[in-house]
C-alpha cells in the first residue's frame, strides 16, 4: 500500500545511524510549526481550486501525521496505526446516525449530537465539561474567538440577529474612539480587541469564516498593491514621493486593472 511506502521512508529518515541529521534532531514540540505551515499551505492551495497543488499539499499534510506519530512510536507511546484506529473508532462513536441506530433529520440536529458527543468524551477525561471547553488555544485568534462565541450561543448567550451583533460593533468602534482619544495606548489596545472580538461574531452570524475572509482581503490589497508598484515601475516613480491623492488615484485604477 501506498501509506506503508510513506511509512518507510519515514523510518529511513529517522535511522540513528544513516538517517538524515535535521529530521533525526526534531521532536513533537519542534515539528508543530511546520506542521501549522502545511495546514495553512493547504488552504492556500484550496482557495487557489488548483488540483495539483491540493494534492502536494495533503501529502505535505499527511507527512506531517506520520512524522509525529514515528517520533511516538520511537518512544514506545502509539504509532501510525494507533492513530489511524483512534480517528476511525472516534468517527464511528460521533456518528451513530451513520454507524449506529440513532436517527437525525436535519444537519442542525447532527450539530447538535456531534456537540453532545464531544461534551461526553470530555466529561470523560475528567474535564470541567463547561460550555467553553476544549475551544484550544492553539487555534488561530480569529477563528477561536468566533469558536468561543458558537459555543456561548449554544447556552442562549448570543446576540439574535445580525442588526443586534452589528449594534456592539458599532459600540466598540465607539469606545476605542474614546480610547485614543483619552491618548491611552493600553486601552485602545484592549478596546481594539474588543472590536476585533465583536467583527467575528459578526462574521458568526452572517455564516463567514472570519479567517478566511480576512485572507482573501489580505490577498486582494497584495495584488492591488503590486498593480500599484507596476504603475509606478512604468513610469519610473517611487510609491515614497506620491501624494496623498496621487496614491488615492492609483489605488483606484489598481482596484479597476485587477479588482
Amino acid at each position: 500500500m501506498p501509506i506503508d511506502r510513506l511509512l518507510e521512508i519515514m523510518r529511513r529518515l529517522r535511522d540513528p545511524q544513516h538517517g538524515c541529521p535535521w529530521d533525526r534532531e526534531q521532536t513533537w514540540a519542534t515539528i508543530v510549526p511546520h506542521t501549522l505551515e502545511e495546514a495553512y499551505e493547504l488552504a492556500e492551495a484550496v482557495a487557489r481550486g488548483e488540483p495539483a497543488e491540493v494534492r502536494d499539499e495533503l501529502g505535505d499534510l499527511l507527512f506531517q501525521v506520520v512524522f509525529q506519530a514515528r517520533i511516538a512510536e520511537e518512544r514506545g507511546l502509539f504509532d501510525f496505526d494507533a492513530v489511524v484506529d483512534a480517528i476511525s473508532e472516534k468517527l464511528e462513536r460521533r456518528h451513530p446516525h451513520v454507524f449506529g441506530t440513532e436517527r437525525v433529520s436535519s444537519i442542525k440536529e447532527q450539530t447538535q449530537a456531534w456537540e453532545g458527543h464531544k461534551a461526553a468524551e470530555r466529561r470523560a477525561r475528567g474535564a470541567a465539561g463547561g460550555a467553553l471547553e476544549g475551544v484550544t488555544l492553539a487555534l488561530p485568534a480569529l477563528t477561536r474567538a468566533a469558536k468561543l462565541g458558537a459555543r456561548a450561543a449554544r447556552v442562549g448567550f448570543d446576540w439574535p440577529d445580525v442588526p443586534g451583533v452589528l449594534v456592539k460593533v458599532e459600540e466598540e468602534v465607539g469606545e476605542l474612539r474614546g480610547a485614543l482619544a483619552a491618548g491611552s495606548v493600553e486601552h485602545a489596545r484592549e478596546e481594539f480587541g474588543d472590536l476585533l472580538f465583536a467583527l467575528t461574531q459578526a462574521a458568526r452570524h452572517l455564516k463567514i469564516d472570519p479567517e478566511g475572509a480576512l485572507r482573501e482581503a489580505s490577498a486582494k490589497f497584495e495584488r492591488r498593491f503590486r498593480r500599484m508598484e507596476e504603475r509606478l515601475a512604468e513610469t519610473g516613480e517611487a510609491m515614497t514621493s506620491q501624494s496623498a491623492e496621487a496614491l488615492d488615484a492609483l489605488w483606484n485604477a489598481a482596484k479597476r486593472d485587477v479588482g
